[in-house]
């Protein structure tokens, strides 16, 4: 049995923690300048040791300049599987081994490219807001859990859902203002 203090904190977690996560998302999609984030916080998966392993498990990134990305593999002969990569992570970057190592030059964005930019952002806000309404219902059936256990009464249960939605709404303008945020920050030229 819950308390429902604890539920409705237990949901708010949840809600916070798609916000962290989508917040780690933006820092991933660039805006012109190099950022190791934007390889490393974007899932980019490598064919390696038989199997397929993260980027940031295979290798150290980090940015010299501010133009380019150094990938520094910790096994040298992943470098090939580490380029071909981030070659084909939809990041479209043209990624150039080196030596021991993989340089990911930074194009100017295009006003195409932003564009695309701009509906990934869409893309990653609508599932921060599909995370949050998972949270809402988690939150919902277990108010109702404790409805059926007669831990909530009905005016209780009435309150529950009506803070869970509360939290809900918060989370979701929170989740468009970060978006907005990116959006302009990509449009600026």
């Amino acid at each position: 049995m819950q308390d429902p203090t604890k539920a409705l904190k237990e949901v708010e977690n949840h809600m916070s923690s798609g916000i962290d996560h989508l917040i780690q998302d933006f820092s991933g999609v660039r805006t012109g300048k190099a950022s190791p984030a934007l390889i490393d916080n974007l899932d980019v998966y490598v064919q390696a040791y038989g199997g397929v392993q993260k980027l940031k498990s295979l290798a150290v990134i980090n940015s010299p300049e501010p133009r380019m990305l150094n990938v520094q593999p910790f096994d040298p002969s992943t470098t090939r599987d580490i380029e071909k990569a981030i070659r084909e992570s939809k990041l479209g970057l043209n990624p150039a081994a080196a030596d021991r190592s993989i340089r990911v030059p930074i194009p100017e964005l295009s006003e195409e490219r932003r564009r695309d930019m701009v509906k990934l952002i869409k893309n990653l806000a609508e599932e921060a807001k599909i995370r949050l309404r998972s949270a809402r219902k988690a939150g919902l059936d277990e108010a109702k859990k404790m409805k059926a256990d007669n831990i909530l009464t009905e005016d209780t249960l009435k309150n529950y859902e009506k803070d869970v939605q509360d939290l809900t709404n918060k989370h979701t303008k929170r989740i468009e203002e970060l978006a907005t945020a990116k959006e302009n920050d990509l449009m600026k030229i």
